[in-house]
């Protein structure tokens, strides 16, 4: 018989000193928590030395939070739909694409390791299960690389003012991982998932029907609309 991939051989599991815990109730170790509706638990092996090679995450969401944008260095992800629906988004860093996925119940979405990724959910609530690679697996947060890397940074990087960067990100104290949709300072499209900008203007104080004319930097490119 073949063998394929990798599979822990559990060499931590001693035949002389009797079964070890095997069981560990998810609820008793949060990972983060935003409120009741917005929490994640995590199970790894420090709830059970056991489990080597692998970890998992109880992620709950409700709509308007999101698990903030972040990567693994040192773990893959698949996650599973356990109930609503979500919008999962993976940055490729290869093709230097986007990708959308609108996850629904049964789908799994795998997510490589050290890949950009972000998940919001598109029902009202949403359930999912994580699984990782890893048992003591590694999250890098984005709003931690936003908040403490120097404003210059950005404007010599970027070329982006660094007073204005420092101003828009000053609201970023501490690890955000559930985002709350009371810290948006901005209105958020309703559908934020699509590569396309839409805009809609209706003009109620122009009685003459006469379009405004409105220009948009995108990509260093003007449009008019």
């Amino acid at each position: 018989m073949s063998k394929s991939g990798y599979v822990p051989d559990n060499t931590n599991i001693k035949q002389t000193s009797g079964t070890p815990n095997l069981i560990f109730n998810s609820r008793d170790n949060v990972f983060f928590e935003r409120d009741a509706d917005n929490i994640a638990y995590k199970v790894t092996s420090t709830q059970l030395p056991a489990m080597i090679g692998g970890a998992f995450v109880d992620l709950h969401l409700t709509k308007g939070h999101m698990r903030e944008p972040h990567w693994h260095p040192n773990s893959w992800e698949l996650d599973v739909v356990v109930a609503g629906e979500a919008m999962i988004s993976i940055v490729d860093p290869d093709t230097k694409k986007l990708h959308n996925y609108h996850a629904k119940l049964g789908d799994v979405v795998f997510i490589p390791m050290a890949w950009w990724h972000w998940i919001r959910p598109v029902s009202e609530k949403l359930h999912l299960h994580l699984f990782f690679n890893n048992d003591q697996f590694e999250s890098a947060e984005g709003s931690d690389t936003l908040r403490l890397t120097p404003p210059e940074v950005f404007q010599i990087a970027y070329g982006l003012d660094s007073e204005k960067i420092a101003n828009v990100l000053s609201s970023i104290t501490e690890s955000v991982v559930i985002s709350s949709p009371n810290s948006n300072r901005f209105a958020i499209p309703e559908d934020f998932s699509s590569n396309k900008l839409s805009l809609k203007q209706e003009d109620t104080e122009n009685k003459s029907n006469k379009a405004e004319k409105i220009s948009i930097n995108i990509n260093n490119k003007l449009i008019d609309y």
